[in-house]
């Protein structure tokens, strides 16, 4: 049986609710994770799957938690997003839908890709 809107909000707490369920944006340089340096995986906040490696984080900048490519192929789903008159791709949580921030082509090689994502959406787990 799948969570009510209501226990999902609950469970998550607002910002997180707003960032993941209805597409927000946390403000830059306030998430946890922005400036964290910890070897370990960083999670789906909303379910738990596993989405990016510190192995593939870097400085971007930004303000926000920004990674070179996922952790593995077909963890996240990049959709087209045309909203506030900009084109970018929204990167979706492949496994619950969650959203967890966007995909911009001035990373570093190889990938040449920033994954751009909000803190809340994520977890980290360091490594064992």
């Amino acid at each position: 049986m799948s969570e009510s809107k209501d226990e999902l909000r609950k469970r998550l707490g607002e910002e997180t609710y707003r960032v993941t369920q209805e597409k927000g944006t946390e403000a830059p340089f306030s998430g946890l994770y922005d400036q964290f340096k910890e070897a370990g995986l960083y999670r789906c906040t909303v379910c738990g799957e596993k989405l990016f490696s510190s192995e593939e984080k870097f400085d971007a900048g930004c303000g926000w938690p920004s990674f070179s490519a996922p952790a593995e192929a077909g963890k996240v789903v990049e959709k087209e997003d045309t909203s506030y008159g900009m084109h970018r791709k929204e990167v979706i949580c492949k496994n619950c839908g969650a959203h967890l921030g966007h995909v911009f082509p001035d990373g570093p090689k190889p990938s040449g890709l920033r994954y751009c994502i909000n803190s809340v959406s994520l977890k980290h787990q360091p490594n064992a």
